[in-house]
């Protein structure tokens, strides 16, 4: 159940302007996303990038760092009940997602819940929250319990780089210190 980054896909969802500011531990969060972000895109990793409707833009520092990518906007919570996510996952032809972003316990729980039968589904721990700290906890508590794992920035960084040594490790490192 490693991640992999011949095989992972990372998931954005819904870090939006109108609700990052509500959300707790938020910069705490969006810190840790726009590594997650950077990292990503030194391994090569596919990124798919959800917009929950009628909340305004993805919040700066993240979209920052997804140049050159445009966000799928949805209605639905998970991202699987919007055609367009999901073909974008389907296409990337990756077995795992490694999910972040939030509200861990609505659209991110429901899109790792509606994944978790055709995908191996990781979920960064300190890249998701919610506005209240224990739906978050009781969000991941679930969904670990469904057969997603439940992982960390660092954790999922460090699997998917494999080995020490190598260029990748070396322009990655400066993102977990």
């Amino acid at each position: 159940m490693l991640l992999n980054s011949e095989d992972t896909a990372l998931f954005v969802i819904d870090v939006q302007e109108k609700l990052v500011p509500h959300i707790a531990d938020g910069d705490r969060v969006v810190d840790r996303l726009v590594r997650l972000v950077r990292a990503a895109r030194i391994l090569g990793l596919p990124v798919v990038w959800a917009e929950q409707e009628k909340l305004g833009p993805t919040v700066a520092p993240v979209r920052e760092v997804l140049h050159g990518l445009e966000p799928v906007v949805k209605t639905s919570f998970g991202c699987f009940g919007c055609d367009a996510l999901a073909g974008a996952v389907a296409s990337s032809g990756r077995g795992a997602l490694l999910l972040a972003g939030i509200e861990a316990h609505i659209c991110v729980a429901q899109t790792a819940l509606q994944a978790v039968e055709r995908y191996q589904v990781h979920v960064a721990a300190d890249a998701v929250g919610s506005r209240n700290p224990a739906d978050r906890d009781v969000a991941l508590g679930r969904l670990g319990r469904a057969g997603v794992v439940v992982t960390t920035f660092e954790m999922a960084v460090y699997e998917l780089l494999g080995r020490a040594g190598t260029g990748a490790f070396r322009q990655v490192l400066p993102l977990v210190k």
